[in-house]
């Protein structure tokens, strides 16, 4: 089942349909709904879209980087994951036009083969200031240790700290999994006015429960289930079920996750068409290695969206990924291309005789609609069980970890859809 995609397609067509115009910093313009929410669960698949093909790798590198805590695009571009670029680059020619009495910066891609050739270079003109791996890996908090509180501006009365808050997340899970301060910011008021670009996606929440027997019993291997019935059928009277005796698990497989875990995450600002879906996939992927590194099963994922525009130069490509309803010698051409040389041959048969090959478009799959949404694929973790219950004890060992430990297995998707980045 994939209900992310029509969600996501659902919401194109609220803007399209509901949005107001409004201007913006880029200077783009958009049209923009407010507070839209969407939901998915877990078990139904990994929520990348197969509306249009995604960049996986390029997704994954950057919710890597932000746990890390790294802020210096150069892990970005050393994976080929260029989102963050413009950005770098913009702060850059600000620089250069001062320094230069406004004379005009070398183009991007001049500017990009400098930032790969020269690690001085790229050092200073990489960074973005304390955005997201900076406040979820290392918050400043200013400790009072004394003093008049009225002497507002005396920073000799504070003791700065540094607040790694995806360790604290990982400990409480571990030590208070019910407490309702499971969360990671990253909107820090304070430093603001340092981060080339204020957070999109500013905050996040976790939330546990209790799994019952029935889900912990199906979370067993075919092979497991029946040694576990075997062992059990000695310590059971004749009139006992099996399905009763599931809270004994623990004495045969450990191993198995006794929670289950959901994540949500706050937007004030939501680039629909390009940025949405790669927020979607990578919270999905966040909460999966979160639940991974903690031993609890991926729940539900939600993001609760603000601000929820399609940019002015984005309208095509969402009708196009909204997609239309095939007509049906549109439909009967794909089912001709799909059977092939056999086409004929059902033809001479059935038609002939008052048949007709109305059962072969659902043999054959043929779609209703130009974008009609494909099973989601499932998430393949390239790491070791042993890694991830070291990284619950250390997790500098994010710093370990590379794209290529994520694969999606059996992804299907439509074409590519190109837009521009507004930066």
């Amino acid at each position: 089942m994939n209900n992310i995609d029509k969600q996501y397609q659902n919401l194109l067509q609220d803007i399209l349909d509901n949005g107001v115009e409004k201007k913006d910093r880029t200077g783009t313009g958009t049209i923009s709904v407010f507070g839209r929410q969407i939901r998915h669960k877990m078990s139904e698949g990994f929520p990348l879209l197969t509306t249009k093909k995604m960049a996986w790798k390029t997704m994954v590198t950057e919710l890597l980087w932000f746990l890390r805590g790294d802020t210096n695009i150069k892990f970005l571009v050393d994976n080929g994951c260029h989102i963050w670029d413009g950005d770098a680059y913009k702060n850059w020619c600000k620089y250069y036009r001062e320094e230069n009495n406004g004379l005009e910066p070398w183009p991007i891609d001049v500017w990009l083969e400098r930032f790969k050739s020269d690690n001085e270079f790229a050092k200073k003109w990489g960074e973005l200031g304390p955005i997201y791996g900076k406040q979820w890996r290392s918050w400043n908090r200013h400790n009072w240790i004394g003093g008049d509180w009225n002497l507002k501006h005396d920073l000799g009365n504070f003791k700065v700290e540094l607040v790694d808050q995806i360790q604290n997340l990982i400990n409480d899970l571990k030590t208070n999994p019910d407490s309702r301060r499971l969360m990671v910011n990253a909107w820090n008021v304070g430093e603001l006015d340092q981060m080339v670009l204020p957070p999109c996606h500013y905050g996040f929440q976790v939330y546990t429960r209790e799994l019952s027997s029935d889900e912990r019993y199906n979370l067993l291997s075919e092979s497991e289930k029946k040694n576990f019935i075997i062992a059990m059928r000695p310590m059971m009277s004749p009139d006992d079920k099996y399905d009763e005796v599931h809270y004994t698990i623990d004495n045969y497989y450990e191993h198995i996750p006794k929670r289950a875990i959901s994540l949500m995450w706050n937007q004030r600002s939501v680039d629909t068409f390009l940025g949405l879906p790669f927020n979607i996939a990578s919270y999905g992927l966040l909460l999966e290695i979160i639940a991974k590194v903690v031993n609890m099963v991926p729940d539900e994922l939600i993001g609760n969206l603000g601000d929820v525009h399609l940019y002015s130069n984005h309208i095509e490509q969402a009708k196009k990924q909204i997609g239309r309803k095939y007509n049906h010698e549109e439909r009967h051409e794909l089912l001709k291309k799909a059977m092939g040389d056999f086409y004929q041959t059902a033809v001479d048969e059935q038609v002939p005789f008052g048949g007709g090959l109305s059962e072969y478009y659902d043999s054959y799959k043929i779609p209703h609609h130009s974008r009609e949404p494909y099973k989601l694929p499932k998430l393949i973790f390239g790491k070791t069980d042993e890694f991830w219950k070291s990284l619950s004890e250390d997790i500098s060992l994010f710093d370990h970890l590379d794209p290529v430990d994520f694969t999606v297995q059996d992804y299907q998707s439509h074409p590519t859809i190109k837009a521009p980045l507004s930066n």
